[in-house]
């Protein structure tokens, strides 16, 4: 968990392979913009991590989701199913952030109401662009729904 920005924005990761955690903590730690980030490494774990927020008002939910789709337990299309499907957590905008090159995950992912689908660089200065990119975006640019 990254803690320590002035900032107020969350970022739930669902995210299950080390190295692309790893590149992506570091990417945020650089960001003036995201105060927290929390990793979850599967799908099940991901919808259990969502739904404390909604028992516990202790518990403040994410402002964005970065969601694999390759994915242990639970796929990150079903994940997102169940997001846009609960009334609670729909508004929170998840981008698909996947290796996936796949057209038809990109037209499932849509049809599932994704807020964007961004294909992960292999390269890491890329990998570190969009990253900021998409702190960048949906911190700076973008008005988001705190409820």
């Amino acid at each position: 968990m990254v803690n320590k920005k002035k900032n107020n924005f969350k970022i739930l990761l669902v995210e299950d392979n080390p190295a692309d955690i790893r590149l992506t903590q570091e990417a945020i730690q650089k960001s003036e913009l995201v105060s927290q980030l929390d990793v979850v490494k599967d799908g099940v774990e991901a919808i259990k991590f969502l739904q404390k927020f909604k028992k516990d008002s202790h518990v403040e939910r994410p402002d964005l989701i970065l969601l694999d789709l390759n994915l242990p337990k639970k796929s990150g299309l079903d994940v997102l199913k169940e997001i846009k499907e609960d009334g609670d957590l729909r508004r929170i905008p998840v981008v698909v952030l996947t290796i996936s090159s796949n057209e038809e995950d990109l037209i499932k992912a849509y049809n599932l109401h994704a807020n964007c689908f961004i294909n992960k660089p292999l390269n890491i200065k890329e990998f570190y662009i969009i990253v900021e990119f998409i702190c960048t975006f949906w911190f700076k640019v973008v008005k988001l729904a705190k409820t």
